[in-house]
């Protein structure tokens, strides 16, 4: 951010002494900041390949997917942004879904080497710690001059409620490293002389980071967007501005271009491939924040721990904000601090601060408020900017996740302050140390909570699979597969990591066609087997099959050109649990008696049904 010290200057060099200290300091915030991402994803450690996020199996089942899928393609020669192996026979359009295919080709040897989960795992954890360490490089080199103040800024950014909420499975969204990236080229473009190269710099990081979070990008735009304008608007930095201006637009040309170049065909199949849509298949209302949730504890920290959690947020993964009470009114009390000891250059950083958070916590309430869980008839801003081409696609929940950083840099911008200013009275400095610590101690994180997740069959890890379905042939679990079934995705993964070759399945979890009004859906369009399978596995109770259902599953098996049905003896269910019985009595009822092979039961479909 534009203060003092700038980004364009940094802080002045340390003296030998200090730099000693420095580097001590440094190496105590690495140590903190590793040691909290390994505790905070702690469960999964115990045993990756067995082990799976409780709140969140689904996700965690298709970012493995996403790992191995992206890693074949690239080995293999074939589109990684478009497949034909889910969502038989329609494809999927991996370009307005998650891709995070610069993990999948980075991480590809890794991948073939230890498997998709525990490169998940890898990953997870490397997020969490990365996102620590760039925002304390941020800070502590361009942005503040103690390192205590950088710590506390960087550590609580990085583990803030948000993203430990996200840490369940979201390798997108905990990809926070990236913001402060983006962050110091943006502002890097200021500089005379150099708008070419970092033009191009942040050109090649924009690809980049639309390839890892592509959501998390357009907020961040979104939120230097704001700053920068109310930061350029305000009248003791208009001369500073103008005089930027024209370096600062060559620099965001380049950067344009660069990044159009390098995302050309992944924003063509975003906006006109097949398979796409526009909207999202989430219910915006159902996916804002509330405006209680701003006040409340998150599930996963001392405070929830200790039973002052809440669920205010729409499931355990999108807790954004959760920031607590003391933490609210400690952020006004340094914000007032800051303000009454400010510089007018200061001030217009502040207040630039203060508009950013504000605007996007009124944006994350969504298109009408909520309260303590009660929809008010109160519309939203977000009502109306909700209707614009890909704010469309956002959920409004995360737009509180910008909310965070700005706390930490005030945090940061005050211990720097306190620092610097001569020795205070001893009690003024007990008052903010325990301040800090009855804001922070309640949100120190605590591990995800993690289960036993089903074991993939022998028939699939043996390579059995293979004696049953021709090259690039259709095979199907039951139930089939979808958000709430990922087994199929989790067995494709294990193929492809492991160079058995390829098997196609119906359906999978994706966003693709088929909602309402022509917007986006989650998974496929159900058919009659799918509904059946699902009510089966669902409640225990296998349906009444007529001849008419019969002819309808037979029509769904053509379509799909299933030559294989599979029912494990443990299918996952990321929901609830699934009842295998009820599955194998309406298997038997509609495809006959199933053979036994490995660990699975098996029909195989006659090529007159397929």
């Amino acid at each position: 951010m534009p203060s003092s010290p700038s980004l364009a200057t940094g802080p002045a060099p340390a003296s030998p002494p200090s730099t000693v200290r420095d580097r001590r300091a440094d190496l105590i915030v690495v140590l903190v900041a590793l040691a909290l991402a390994v505790w905070v994803t702690s469960g999964l450690w115990r045993d990756p390949n067995t082990r799976t996020i409780t709140v969140n199996s689904s996700d965690q089942a298709l970012f493995e997917w996403l790992l191995a899928f992206g890693g074949h393609a690239v080995t293999h020669g074939d589109n990684p942004l478009f497949t034909y192996l889910i969502n038989v026979p329609d494809g999927v359009n991996l370009a307005v879904n998650t891709t995070i295919t610069v993990y999948a080709v980075v991480f590809a040897p890794l991948t073939y080497l230890i498997g998709p989960p525990a490169t998940f795992l890898v990953i997870l954890t490397l997020n969490l710690l990365a996102t620590a360490l760039v925002w304390y490089w941020l800070l502590s080199r361009h942005l503040v001059r103690s390192r205590l103040a950088a710590g506390v800024g960087a550590l609580f950014i990085a583990y803030s409620p948000g993203m430990v909420s996200h840490a369940n499975a979201h390798l997108n969204w905990t990809a926070g490293w990236l913001v402060p990236l983006l962050i110091w080229r943006l502002f890097a473009l200021r500089r005379a002389g150099h708008w070419l190269r970092d033009g191009l710099i942040l050109g090649v990081l924009v690809a980049v980071a639309f390839s890892i979070a592509a959501e998390g990008l357009f907020f961040t735009a979104l939120a230097l967007g704001v700053f920068v304008a109310v930061w350029a608007l305000h009248p003791a930095n208009r001369v500073e501005a103008r005089a930027a201006l024209p370096n600062f637009l060559r620099g965001l040309g380049v950067t344009a271009v660069v990044a159009g170049v390098l995302l050309s065909y992944p924003l063509w199949l975003h906006f006109a491939g097949p398979q796409r849509f526009h909207g999202t298949g989430f219910d915006p209302v159902i996916h804002s924040e509330d405006i209680a949730a701003f006040a409340a504890f998150p599930r996963r920290s001392l405070a929830g721990e200790a039973g002052l959690g809440t669920s205010l947020a729409p499931n355990p993964t999108e807790e954004n904000s959760f920031f607590g009470i003391p933490l609210l009114v400690l952020t006004v009390v340094c914000f007032v601090v800051l303000w009454r000891r400010a510089d007018p250059h200061r001030r217009a950083t502040l207040w630039a601060l203060g508009a950013l958070a504000v605007i996007f916590t009124v944006l994350s309430f969504g298109p009408v408020a909520k309260v303590d869980g009660r929809r008010t008839d109160l519309p939203m801003p977000f009502d109306l900017v909700g209707q614009l081409p890909v704010v469309n696609a956002a959920l409004p929940a995360r737009l509180a996740l910008v909310v965070a950083p700005v706390v930490g840099l005030l945090l940061a911008y005050v211990i720097d302050q306190l620092r610097a200013a001569p020795p205070q009275h001893r009690s003024t400095e007990l008052a903010w140390l325990l301040g800090f610590a009855v804001a922070l101690v309640p949100l120190l994180p605590t591990p995800l909570l993690t289960d036993e997740r089903e074991p993939i069959p022998r028939f699939i890890t043996s390579g059995t699979w293979r004696d049953y379905v021709s090259p690039d042939g259709v095979l199907t679990p039951v139930p089939l597969t979808v958000d709430i079934y990922p087994d199929g995705q989790r067995w494709q993964a294990y193929a492809l990591s492991h160079r058995q070759g390829e098997f196609a399945i119906p359906g999978g979890f994706f966003l693709g066609p088929g909602g309402p009004d022509g917007r986006g859906r989650i998974g496929p369009v159900p058919r009659t087997l799918s509904a059946l399978m699902d009510q089966a596995g669902r409640t225990g109770l296998a349906p009444i099959i007529t001849d008419g259902t019969i002819r309808e599953v037979q029509s769904d098996l053509r379509h799909w050109r299933i030559e294989t049905v599979v029912l494990a003896d443990e299918v996952h269910g990321a929901k609830f649990e699934v009842d295998e019985a009820a599955l194998l009595r309406t298997g038997t009822a509609l495809f006959g008696e199933p053979q036994r092979v490995d660990d699975v039961w098996l029909w195989r479909i006659p090529p007159a049904d397929r």
